[in-house]
């Protein structure tokens, strides 16, 4: 049996005042919210020595303790149908089109719902392990939507691989930002690497991995823009940590962005609506899109709509 995990986070000045549970699902991988409110309740955080709640304000300088239980794998995955549509497949792969909310593979907080108990769901005869992350060769973050590869044996894998660290795929996103973005185009390169003051962070940083992000504008509205864009590299949060940085955070990101918006969103505002790669088999391109999920449509029909009302209140004439 493995020992319990005992993590220790110290709150910076940017999260006074922030939820604890929020806080929390922010700075330790693979947590979620729900699952650090258990903990809460099990009495296994503590702030400063001392038990607190879900909704307990943090100050500057408190002492954060998280004591997250052992994980023994199970020899298996267990299978759990989700509903997580297949996009394509072939005796190589398969691509899945991943709803929000969704973790890619099993970690502290998520061993059961995640991608590949889905896949291991849907094709039993896979032998699929916890511990392998299998098929893995790209993530997507929990609460960014899209497009995700998943190769069904090993030499599958090592050839999408070699595509991805190669930079041979095209990878496309689309992201709602705060704030106008001028140019109608552009890229930002910038290093990225762990923020030296809190680990749990990403952040531009001299002498940080390379990491170039390509921006198209798509549309424009009073206060966001929304965006497509090329990564040319693959860094973790790499375009979360790249809009941030030119001060056009994504919207509804709860790490890297700003509080509050003019309509309500209910998650990150990012979705990966493109790739571009060879098939291991044939090496034959593919191409594969899809569309923005319900909920950010959503989003840009009620900031569509509340423009058309500014507009027609002013008495001006469409843009």
């Amino acid at each position: 049996m493995s020992d319990a995990v005992r993590l220790v986070l110290d709150v910076s000045e940017r999260e006074h005042g922030e939820r604890l549970d929020r806080l929390i699902a922010a700075r330790v991988t693979g947590v979620s919210r729900s699952f650090a409110q258990t903990l809460m309740k099990s009495g296994d955080v503590l702030v400063n020595g001392q038990p607190a709640k879900p909704a307990h304000r943090v100050r500057a300088g408190d002492q954060i303790v998280v004591m997250l239980p052992p994980v023994e794998p199970p020899e298996e995955l267990e299978p759990v149908y989700l509903p997580i549509p297949v996009l394509y497949e072939d005796e190589d792969i398969i691509v899945f089109d991943k709803p929000a909310g969704v973790v890619t593979h099993p970690a502290p907080g998520h061993e059961q719902d995640t991608l590949v108990n889905a896949l291991k769901a849907i094709r039993p005869d896979l032998r699929l392990r916890p511990s392998d992350r299998p098929g893995i060769v790209h993530r997507l973050d929990k609460d960014t939507s899209g497009l995700i590869v998943v190769a069904k044996h090993e030499d599958a894998r090592l050839s999408l691989l070699k595509q991805w660290q190669g930079r041979s795929v095209v990878k496309r996103y689309l992201a709602l930002v705060h704030g106008v973005v001028e140019p109608d185009e552009g890229t930002v390169d910038a290093p990225i690497s762990r923020d030296p003051r809190d680990r749990k962070r990403m952040a531009v940083v001299p002498g940080g991995r390379p990491a170039v992000t390509h921006f198209r504008v798509r549309e424009r509205f009073r206060c966001a823009t929304l965006l497509e864009l090329t990564l040319v590299t693959g860094r973790t949060h790499q375009i979360r940590v790249h809009m941030a940085f030119i001060g056009h955070p994504v919207v509804g990101d709860e790490v890297y962005g700003r509080r509050g918006f003019v309509v309500p969103v209910p998650r990150q505002f990012l979705h990966a609506t493109y790739l571009k790669f060879m098939l291991p088999s044939t090496g034959k391109a593919i191409e594969l899109e899809t569309p923005l999920p319900h909920d950010l449509q959503e989003v840009l029909d009620g900031l569509r709509a509340r423009e058309d009302r500014t507009l027609s209140g002013a008495g001006t004439g469409p843009r």
